[in-house]
């Protein structure tokens, strides 16, 4: 039976799983605010993710490189081939299966690149490794002892004939069962290439009709009519090629004989992974947003089952399937669950396929496969135990993005785990184990609920006092560059950059209301992370391609709406915070989010949002001063105080905190700095003066906080709950996050959760009072000055006149995150490393 609740003047229903495990969700997290719990590695091979999940992955773990993106067991099953596709050192791996021991590593550095593709002959005496944007595809001879010696690239073509550039960007790997043929998904292009193996002729196979548009970042069109063919698999007869478009829910069929695409088959959201039953009879395809697997009968090309990996009764989207393996006996299919951190063992007897039981994995588990005696599994994890303390410190002689241990995108590296194939008792306790670290098996906390504070509703729909909601975003700072210096809460002033001159408002509103000092960017970069601030999730699409992107090996920004590949959800149209508004009938308007840089603006793949975005309000300009955005917000905010028809809920940008470092066309990041921290003061005192003031919310977070040190972890930011419901000068400790911004607006609302990650974020309950203290609040003028440049004596000024600052982190994080260092304490001085050690609140009130 639903739950209905009132929804702008309509009804909705939230299905009862959903809703029962939402409260029971609430509930712990309220049960768990005042507890405080060490997370990131714990020592002992568990981890807490950076949202608060915990990881106990199963099996002997074996580390390996950053980011394995790509794995391809060996014909003999000897061995695995590893892609790592990370930010920093790229390699290829030769693992022995048996012992797990990595006996061979191939390094590519940029602009060398890998992507994805992994794939053996049949006789095992070649391998081959997709190059992504240098747009080849390296070829191996393997050797008797499995290790592998690099030959001549395979090169795509680049140029069509007639005068038109391609960018194939290659992809997913398969090879001929006579080993004559290497068929190459080509991600960028809408095509699939077909090589002969031995002249090297390539044949490219059109997959749509419509032209794959690349664009650069500015250009509304970039990733237009993209398909993004992920995988290729090919039918046991040889005769079909079968590829996944990842940026669609199709499966093309290519004739290899004809070299043509004969159909396309109707499958779930932006699939992946493909594989063959051992029969050859049954195709299986990995539906990466709608978390589920097709099962395709070959002899017909027609989806006969779809089996739901949800981890409960109509759960939202989040477990995010991204790899498959069929047992040899055909008997179960495992599907690695990078959303959930699991392995799910699908009984493929059972009519719908049901799933028996579920394997803890480490974080984000990205490939499995099973021993040719199904005895054992290897599953790969791209973040492994995550993140650990980083004692190395910044290296400004290497590439920025490419040193180990320098910076936070190159920090996780991944692991691959050797696990016997469990049964009975040992899967009932895996699963267990997983539903434990998900928090999916809360069912007694919600008796102990006792929760008597009222402003934020505990059950979605109840009444709120709150009928405004402002969400500011702002880019990239930790807490101790900030807040370091406050005097309470947990920060280091050792390290702060922008202090009480710098930033006088935010320590005021720190002071004031609740300081916040546990509070983490979940995503690791602004290319992920603005997709967690807006959806509560970062898709496989922005996973995978923001890696080689930041590491200087090509691909394109994704998130912001730079393609509905990006959008994490069942329906890529209805997968943001605003599109439940929209569902809901809740008004809203939108300042710079997903908004091109010149006025009037564009805004990426939402029309929605686009409808109700002020044109005027320039995006990410870091040449714009944010007292413009600010006064372009003041202007519409006074007609809306004057109509008394302000939106329920306001988008605002106010990115000039992220700085261009010691750029001489720039002012100093102390100035940006402040004028960011000016903008977001003004626009408080300008709401504290207003008659919206006592129903009114803002939450403030950056996308990101990678853009320097901190003593507790790199991801932990700055943020902000500004009421007069949180007008406490308390500091609340609870572990917050990005996606618990979220879900406390939601439940402010009465709207459903977007993911499984906002539907189990611990809201910010613990910064509300019942009594709400309404006196306003005036702005601080900095003592920084707004205006001053910088000058061609700044440390590592020319340096910094080479950045790209058109977007955001198109500058090398590092190396700016040191400038910006030495222009407040002097060339001459050490930046502290980043950490990485967080402080979660505990999941479960009686400990674990």
């Amino acid at each position: 039976m639903g739950f209905f609740r009132h929804r702008g003047g309509r009804r909705a229903v939230l299905g009862a799983g959903a809703l029962v495990f939402a409260l029971l969700a609430t509930a712990v997290a309220i049960a768990a605010l005042a507890t405080r719990e060490h997370a990131g590695p714990q020592g002992d091979g568990t981890a807490y993710t950076s949202y608060g999940w915990k990881v106990t992955p199963a099996g002997k773990q074996v580390a390996v490189g950053e980011r394995p993106y790509g794995s391809a067991m060996s014909p003999d099953g000897k061995h695995l081939l590893v892609s790592n596709d990370g930010v920093g050192d790229q390699s290829l791996q030769v693992v022995d299966t048996g012992s797990g021991a990595v006996v061979q590593t191939l390094h590519y550095p940029p602009p060398q690149a890998l992507f994805i593709g992994v794939a053996y002959s049949p006789n095992g005496k070649r391998a081959f490794a997709s190059g992504g944007e240098q747009n080849v595809v390296h070829t191996y001879d393997v050797a008797s002892d499995g290790s592998l010696k690099e030959t001549a690239p395979l090169a795509l073509a680049v140029d069509d004939g007639q005068g038109h550039k391609l960018r194939p960007f290659p992809a997913g790997l398969a090879v001929s069962a006579d080993g004559a043929k290497l068929f190459v998904a080509d991600d960028f292009d809408n095509t699939l290439s077909i090589f002969d193996l031995a002249t090297s002729k390539e044949t490219r196979v059109t997959l749509s009709s419509a032209q794959c548009v690349i664009g650069d970042w500015g250009d509304v069109s970039e990733g237009k009519n993209c398909e993004f063919p992920y995988a290729v698999v090919l039918s046991a007869d040889g005769k079909s090629a079968y590829v996944s478009d990842w940026g669609q829910k199709t499966v093309d069929v290519v004739d290899v004989a004809l070299a043509k695409l004969t159909s396309k088959i109707a499958v779930g959201t932006h699939p992946s992974a493909l594989a063959l039953s051992p029969k050859g009879d049954h195709l299986y395809v990995a539906n990466t947003d709608s978390d589920d697997v097709s099962d395709i009968e070959t002899a017909t090309n027609h989806v006969v089952r779809t089996i739901s990996l949800a981890p409960y009764r109509d759960a939202p989207v989040g477990t995010n399937p991204e790899a498959l393996s069929v047992s040899p006996d055909d008997l179960r299919l495992y599907v690695a669950n990078a959303g959930d951190n699991d392995l799910a063992v699908v009984d493929l007897r059972s009519p719908k396929g049901r799933v028996k039981g579920l394997i803890p994995t480490g974080w984000y588990p990205t490939g499995v496969h099973v021993s040719s005696d199904g005895k054992h599994l290897l599953v790969l994890s791209a973040k492994g135990l995550g993140a650990g303390p980083n004692a190395a410190g910044p290296n400004p002689t290497k590439d920025p993005e490419s040193g180990p241990d320098q910076y936070i995108g190159t920090m996780i590296h991944g692991s691959l785990a050797l696990i016997d194939t469990p049964q009975g008792n040992d899967l009932r306790s895996y699963t267990d184990q997983v539903r434990h670290n998900d928090g999916f098996d809360r069912g007694a906390a919600v008796r102990t609920l006792g929760v008597h504070q009222h402003v934020v509703p505990v059950r979605p729909g109840d009444p709120s006092p709150i009928k405004h909601v402002i969400v500011m975003v702002n880019e990239n700072r930790t807490y101790d560059q900030v807040l370091g210096d406050l005097g309470k809460g947990n920060g280091d002033p050792s390290i702060t950059l922008f202090g009480q001159n710098v930033t006088p408002n935010h320590h005021a509103l720190a002071g004031a209301f609740t300081t916040l000092d546990n509070t983490y960017a979940v995503g690791e970069v602004s290319d992920d992370g603005w997709e967690w601030t807006a959806a509560a999730n970062a898709n496989s699409f922005v996973q995978k391609t923001f890696p080689t992107n930041y590491g200087g090996r090509g691909a394109f920004y994704a998130g912001e709406g730079g393609t509905r590949a990006a959008a994490p959800g069942r329906d890529p149209w209805h997968a943001y915070l605003w599109d439940s508004l929209d569902e809901a009938g809740v008004s809203y308007r939108n300042y710079g989010w997903w908004a091109t840089d010149v006025p009037p603006v564009s805004v990426y793949n939402a029309p929605t949002l686009a409808a109700n975005t002020d044109p005027a309000y320039a995006g990410y300009n870091l040449g714009i001063s944010d007292q413009t955005r600010f006064a372009e917000w003041k202007k519409e905010f006074d007609g809306y105080v004057a109509s008394g028809k302000l939106p329920s809920v306001e988008f605002i940008k106010f990115p000039r905190d992220h700085t261009c470092g010691t750029n001489p066309k720039c002012p100093t990041p102390q100035a940006m700095v402040a004028d960011s921290d000016y903008a977001m003061g003004r626009l408080v005192d300008a709401v504290s003066h207003s008659p919206y003031w006592s129903s009114t919310a803002i939450f403030q977070i950056e996308d990101d906080a990678q853009d320097g040190p901190d003593h507790v972890d790199a991801h932990r930011t700055v943020a902000h709950v500004i009421s007069p419901y949180t007008q406490t000068g308390k500091v609340d400790s609870t572990f917050y996050s990005s996606v618990s911004v979220l879900r406390t607006i939601e439940l402010i609302f009465g709207l459903h959760p977007l993911t499984q990650f906002d539907a189990a974020a611990t809201p910010m309950l613990g910064s509300f009072s019942d009594h709400p203290n309404l006196a306003p609040y005036t702005a601080i003028v900095p003592k920084q000055p707004l205006d001053t440049m910088n000058t061609a004596s700044a440390p590592m000024a020319a340096l910094a006149a080479s950045w790209n600052f058109s977007k955001e982190d198109r500058a090398p994080e590092e190396l700016l995150n040191k400038s910006i260092w030495e222009s407040v304490k002097g060339g001459d001085s050490a930046m502290p490393a980043p950490r990485h050690e967080l402080f979660a609140a505990q999941r479960d009130p009686a400990g674990d």
